[in-house]
């Protein structure tokens, strides 16, 4: 692929990057440590009980490593690899994997997030911040995506 080609199609992708990279300006932090991660699913987890949902958790530190996952019984076992890319895309593109569901679902240049290696289009990733920093991510998968989100900005808002 000539260079010219190859800039023309990362160029429009770079200004959607731009325009969404405005809604999570925190730096990056010391990783998540296993405790905080732990604490981190624990309300997630409970939101998940609560609502008779079945979920997989997976908290990851800021270069998308697994720190932390856990499955609740009768979690279809799609999840486990759907919950880890999630916290994966949270931490690495330092916004909420909800931010590409709704670029995608705009259609148009929204479409471009296709082309991003490791960008999760579905709600249900989000990074964890703590004194103003990214940590790491969570990921929950196992229901409808508005629910996965739901227990994934549970156990965010655990770590604030």
């Amino acid at each position: 692929m000539s260079p010219h080609v190859l800039k023309s199609l990362l160029l429009p992708t770079l200004c959607v990057l731009s325009a969404v990279s405005q809604m999570m300006p925190n730096p990056y932090g010391l990783p998540v440590s296993l405790d905080n991660a732990k604490k981190a699913a624990a309300p997630a987890l409970a939101e998940a009980r609560k609502n008779n949902w079945q979920m997989a958790v997976a908290i990851v530190d800021t270069g998308g490593n697994l720190v932390y996952y856990e499955k609740m019984d009768n979690t279809q076992l799609g999840s486990i690899n759907v919950s880890i890319g999630k916290a994966r895309s949270a931490a690495l593109f330092k916004r909420s994997t909800k931010t590409f569901q709704d670029g995608l679902a705009a259609g148009g240049a929204g479409l471009r997030i296709l082309g991003l290696e490791g960008a999760v289009p579905v709600e249900g990733g989000v990074p964890l911040v703590m004194d103003g920093k990214i940590v790491g991510a969570i990921g929950v998968s196992g229901d409808t995506s508005d629910h996965d989100g739901q227990c994934a900005r549970a156990g965010a808002e655990a770590l604030k």
